[in-house]
């Protein structure tokens, strides 16, 4: 059990700054011109590399004794930590082996062996090369170095606050953290409800991977039966222990939010600093940017924490087709419209000056025709709403699609396949994103159901997003359940989803 003094004493001696250095504050003058306050990023975007997670590794491993140094040390990562290890070992004249799950790209990879590090590729998930790495832990006699449940781990990442306090020794509203398995976030609580605690602490995790929202709510820390992966930076199914005890009744809040304002504030960031942040260093930003909206906050300084900058050229593509949507400025709709001559036009003549950012359709039925449109919107949600309201006053059947999963991954791609199929079934499926996922997908199916459509688009993530229709007989529903649970990818059932109704289904 660690006190509040014994924190502080320990941020304000952590050894960071031999491989870490202090990063800029900087003020984000385009969005607090827009947001009406004034917006600190604090860069950790911009550490040796690309990420806040150096502090703690060097810190933990710094405290080390020289007879666990001689032994080595070993981690389970596949990102940011890996390579934090990696270079702080390096700098120490340790030997360090990271395990990484065999989908690593190989850019980070190449990242671990360039600071120093041997990486060791084990199994398809995190989860697996921990395992692995405990058991050579056991074996060889070397020393985890945890990713965040360790003081000495929390008090490295504790510097980050106890450089915001003096580099902005004024007024500050609050203070926005990025939480996956929560080190960093109990280093900035510890630090700053102990000297500042007027200062708002608030986490922000994804809505599909709120482990310490999870327990704050339940009063325990919980497992999570499932995480999204699209923030990987801080995909955690469960909270670590002694980060839970630290920031338990002293965060001032949790907040989630969509892996589309999370985009959209990947692009707030692109624009004030011209860097590009991965989905987790962007979270924080997000997060404020919700608080800010739901406060009605004017006037007030606020600090998020971009908290790494390590992602995929490729989930770019991604990033960019989905942050207007997540900045409530793109509207995706399905539109009911007369099959005839000149019902285009006068639909485009509804819309009005907005700008169509795009526009699928293809001939289906004498008598209807069933468009999928994106619209530009500066006005927002309300904008959104009273354009829908427009075209239903005028007889148009609209369907909002802007929160739709399924047509904003695949079936945007996919207009015109229009069929009707006997006993069809349609499930959205998350595989890994390695060699063999889709042969053992296919294998399991075997010959006992036909395989009646299927969409897959590359994210640039270490797992691929697949849209499968499967022919079904009612009397094999139950079986079929059977195997997409043994399967052990995830799933969702799409079947009565209304926009496979309109766009896919015959």
């Amino acid at each position: 059990m660690h006190s509040s003094d014994d924190y502080i004493k320990r941020i304000l001696n952590a050894k960071v700054y031999a491989v870490a250095r202090q990063t800029k504050l900087d003020t984000a003058r385009e969005l607090s011109k827009r947001l009406g306050n004034t917006v600190l990023l604090k860069r950790e975007d911009t550490q040796p590399v690309f990420s806040f997670k150096l502090r703690g590794a060097y810190n933990k491993i710094a405290s080390l004794t020289p007879e666990e140094r001689a032994r080595g040390v070993i981690a389970a990562s596949a990102g940011n930590h890996a390579q934090g290890v990696a270079l702080a070992a390096s700098k120490l004249g340790i030997d360090a082996l990271i395990v990484m799950p065999d989908t690593t790209p190989q850019i980070k990879v190449d990242a671990v062996r360039a600071f120093g590090g041997t990486p060791l590729l084990h199994g398809a998930a995190y989860d697996e090369a921990a395992c692995e790495a405990h058991r050579l832990c056991a074996q060889s006699g070397r020393v985890f170095i945890h990713p965040y449940d360790d003081p000495e781990v929390i008090a490295g990442q504790g510097t980050v606050a106890m450089e915001i306090l003096g580099q902005h020794p004024g007024p500050i509203k609050a203070i926005f953290v990025p939480v996956g398995g929560g080190g960093l976030l109990a280093g900035v609580v510890a630090y700053v409800k102990y000297l500042r605690p007027e200062i708002k602490v608030i986490g922000v995790e994804p809505n599909d991977a709120g482990c310490l929202y999870a327990a704050l709510e339940a009063g325990e820390r919980v497992v999570l039966d499932q995480v999204g992966l699209f923030a990987d930076g801080v995909a955690v199914r469960q909270v670590g222990e002694e980060p839970y005890r630290v920031v338990k009744g002293e965060v001032d809040e949790v907040i989630l939010v969509s892996a589309d304002e999370i985009c959209a504030a990947i692009k707030d960031i692109f624009e004030d600093t011209r860097s590009i942040a991965e989905p987790a260093g962007a979270l924080a930003l997000a997060g404020m940017k919700r608080y800010i909206e739901r406060e009605e906050l004017e006037g007030e300084s606020l600090v998020a924490i971009v908290s790494g900058a390590n992602t995929n050229f490729d989930r770019l593509r991604h990033v960019a087709e989905r942050a207007e949507i997540g900045e409530k400025r793109e509207s995706l709709l399905a539109v009911t419209i007369d099959e005839r001559p000149g019902s285009f036009r006068k639909f485009c003549r509804m819309i009005g000056s907005r700008a169509v950012t795009e526009f699928n359709y293809r001939y289906a039925d004498a008598d209807k025709a069933h468009v999928f449109v994106g619209i530009k919107m500066a006005g927002g949600l309300a904008e959104r709403n009273d354009l829908i309201e427009l075209l239903r006053a005028d007889a148009y059947p609209v369907l909002d699609m802007s929160d739709n999963e399924m047509a904003k991954l695949h079936v945007r791609y996919m207009v015109g396949g229009r069929a009707l199929v006997e006993n069809e079934r349609l499930i959205r499926f998350e595989f890994p994103e390695r060699p063999g996922a889709l042969m053992r997908f296919l294998d399991e199916i075997g010959g006992r159901w036909n395989i009646s459509l299927f969409h897959y688009r590359n994210h640039g993530a270490d797992y691929g997003r697949v849209l499968a229709g499967i022919q079904v007989p009612e009397e094999e529903g139950d079986r079929f359940d059977h195997f997409l649970t043994a399967l052990g990818y995830r799933w969702w059932e799409e079947s009565d989803n209304p926009v496979y109704r309109l766009f896919l289904r015959g």
